[in-house]
């Protein structure tokens, strides 16, 4: 399993810690999201695993060969000795859309029977949780008993984009493993690999919108986000006293087929403000900073309660029109 470009001094850290023969019973892998966390993760779990099924017969680093009993069946979903917890379909037959607001406490609790036993083919087991943020009170405390007196041999991987919002008893069970963003340069490489059918222009605007973030990004690919920063430049720089420019940007992603654009939009309008304002001095630095404002705001309120995507447009954009007043 390939690792995930970047945060080589985290992948450093843990493998050193693998290799000390006193590795920690759990983990909390924290940063922002899309920045390889649970890439890196699954790759260590298999690592693990598959060490601990045939001790010194690996490759060094983090590879598992193809053809490995363990890699098949982790990839095959079937290991005894792995369980990897998410949010799940609300629909079965609709896997990855629709998720459930939670990782319930009966997911937390459907561990319980693994834990009664020893690991069947490893001298560890492993679990895996995308993300510990996701999941509900009830499951927290449930979990918590778990990380307070581990079952023998297993060890934790728990992902967190907000580790700050968790269970101060969690954090403190955990020994943290931090991950930072990506470079520009970093960055544009990765997208290039994996879109290599993007033009430079599509490269640099996914690069600015996912913050540092492949996963982010990578989740803006397709949506033509260059036109969207285009049409945005051009309302801050000359304005739109007839509301024509507005309009037409709303009219363009108010239709349903157009939701992921929208999507995309609610996030670009905030972070376009925010890179204007750091330009900007007195009367002009107030207006982009009360614009950015307003902006989350709007974007948050838009998404909690399902704002006509029309008329937020036209308002988000209106807020961009401020900057070229100032």
């Amino acid at each position: 399993m390939t690792l995930p470009v970047g945060n080589e001094a985290a992948h450093a850290a843990f493998a050193a810690a693998m290799a000390s023969g006193a590795l920690h019973h759990a983990w909390l892998f924290a940063g922002p999201e899309g920045v390889g966390k649970a890439s890196f993760a699954r790759a260590a779990a298999l690592r693990l695993l598959a060490e601990g099924a045939s001790p010194g017969t690996l490759p060094p680093g983090f590879d598992v060969p193809e053809g490995d009993r363990t890699r098949s069946l982790v990839t095959a979903g079937s290991h005894p000795d792995y369980r990897e917890l998410a949010r799940q379909p609300k629909d079965a037959d609709k896997p990855g859309q629709d998720l459930a607001r939670s990782i319930t406490i009966a997911q937390v609790r459907s561990l319980q029977p693994m834990f009664a036993t020893t690991p069947s083919m490893s001298s560890r087991r492993m679990v895996l949780i995308d993300a510990i943020d996701d999941l509900e009170r009830g499951g927290a405390n449930a979990l918590l008993k778990n990380l307070e007196e581990p079952p023998a041999g297993t060890i934790f991987l728990l992902i967190s984009h907000a580790p700050g919002r968790l269970l101060p008893t969690i954090r403190s069970r955990c020994r943290l493993l931090r991950f930072d963003p990506l470079d520009d340069v970093a960055m544009a490489g990765v997208l290039r690999r994996t879109l290599p059918e993007c033009d430079e222009a599509e490269i640099a605007a996914l690069v600015k919108a996912g913050q540092g973030a492949p996963g982010r990004a990578l989740g803006f690919a397709g949506l033509d986000l260059a036109k969207l920063d285009d049409a945005m430049a051009a309302i801050a720089r000359d304005g739109d006293p007839g509301n024509a420019r507005r309009s037409r940007l709303a009219k363009m992603l108010a239709p349903k087929a157009a939701q992921p654009r929208y999507e995309a939009f609610l996030d670009r309008a905030p972070a376009f403000i925010a890179s204007v304002a750091p330009s900007r001095q007195g009367r002009r630095l107030q207006t982009a900073l009360d614009s950015y404002d307003a902006a989350r705001a709007l974007a948050a309120t838009a998404r909690g309660l399902s704002l006509d995507s029309q008329a937020t447009v036209y308002e988000m954009a209106g807020l961009v029109a401020k900057l070229a007043e100032a």
